[in-house]
């Protein structure tokens, strides 16, 4: 049978200490993912590269070039470390960096698909990373979290996990929630409650890319490497907090143009609209109350009702200007088809 997919991500904060990555925690993930190995198809999404590369920068202050330049130093630095310790176990490693377009671009989402599923027949595992080097935004709006939900998505893992420097997601006491059955409102206010801000904004980001995931059926665990044998604990649900799945079946293609493609325009609707899309039928310009954010024909943008709450995603079939300018001649507008229901998902 063919294996579940298995993917990790390791955030600075939880692989390095007092700014170094942490050989420690790296040899803690070679030896437990060699014995999960046999079990899952592995992708590590790791940070750390601008960590291992930063000493090499005399007088380093974090601006926006030299957090680059320690990227491109740090990147090989640190794939080497993961390679020397997970060599004593016979395992291979790839370094992958992506960038969006690898993603909203449907054909090289494919291949990279294609070559991650190579490596996996040979019993490489790929170690996924943000081409942080030639990424045209600053580095704080490159979230390895969003690069691990969208290969998770994308590729249909079973499993998504987020190690972080705190042992899990925290109530208002500061006890870790063991299991959360669906991520709402409340459970996204809780890293604003915590007792401790430490990875507070971390948090924040992994409970909102958690949302996405299960909703498109992942089980997500947030968990943190000090427990040990955290790594195996966390894949068994025994550490950490446990996200369940969602039931929701979905085609390859409708996962790819939620999770994957590149979200440029926002839109506001009436009651009628959501009801309609909630239905399953199309968009139709009758039901837009006003374009938030602009986009062309064939990009993805948001449906959210008047209460601000996104419902759901989709393909255009018009451009936001002629739409525009369709609401306020208020012509031909009430089978005017903004998005086909097959090119709409709820999320």
């Amino acid at each position: 049978m063919k294996k579940p997919i298995l993917v990790i991500k390791f955030g600075s904060a939880s692989i390095t200490n007092h700014g170094e990555v942490d050989d420690r925690i790296v040899l803690e993930i070679a030896r437990q993912c060699a014995q999960l190995q046999s079990t899952y198809n592995i992708v590590l999404v790791s940070s750390g590269a601008v960590a291992a590369g930063k000493r090499f920068i005399p007088k380093y202050t974090g601006t926006l070039s030299q957090r680059k330049a320690a990227a491109a130093i740090g990147n090989p630095l640190l794939v080497m470390t993961y390679a020397s310790f997970f060599r004593p176990y016979k395992i291979a490693l790839a370094q992958s960096l992506c960038e969006r377009h690898h993603f909203s671009n449907r054909s090289q989402f494919l291949q990279l698909k294609s070559t991650y599923e190579t490596l996996w027949k040979n019993n490489v595992i790929p170690i996924a990373n943000e081409n942080d080097v030639v990424s045209n935004k600053e580095l704080k709006f490159s979230d390895n979290d969003e690069l691990a939900t969208l290969i998770a998505v994308g590729f249909g893992a079973e499993k998504l996990l987020f190690s972080t420097s705190v042992p899990g997601v925290l109530n208002e006491r500061g006890e870790v929630i063991p299991q959360i059955d669906k991520i709402d409102r409340s459970i996204l206010a809780l890293p604003s409650k915590g007792v401790s801000d430490v990875g507070l904004g971390g948090m924040v980001s992994k409970l909102n890319f958690s949302r996405m995931a299960t909703q498109m059926g992942i089980e997500v665990v947030i968990f943190s490497m000090e427990k040990e044998n955290g790594l195996l604990k966390a894949v068994r649900g025994e550490n950490g907090t446990v996200c369940l799945p969602q039931k929701k079946q979905l085609s390859s293609k409708k996962k790819w143009l939620a999770s994957g493609s590149l979200i440029s325009g926002l839109i506001q609707v009436d009651d009628g609209a959501i009801e309609a899309i909630l239905k399953r039928k199309s968009l139709l310009a009758v039901g837009i109350k006003k374009v938030v954010q602009d986009f062309v024909v064939g990009e993805v943008f948001q449906i959210m009702d008047e209460q601000q709450v996104v419902h759901a995603v989709g393909k255009s079939r018009i451009d936001s200007v002629s739409l525009m300018h369709g609401l306020k001649s208020r012509e031909g507008l009430r089978n005017l088809e903004i998005a086909h229901a097959d090119d709409i998902v709820l999320l």
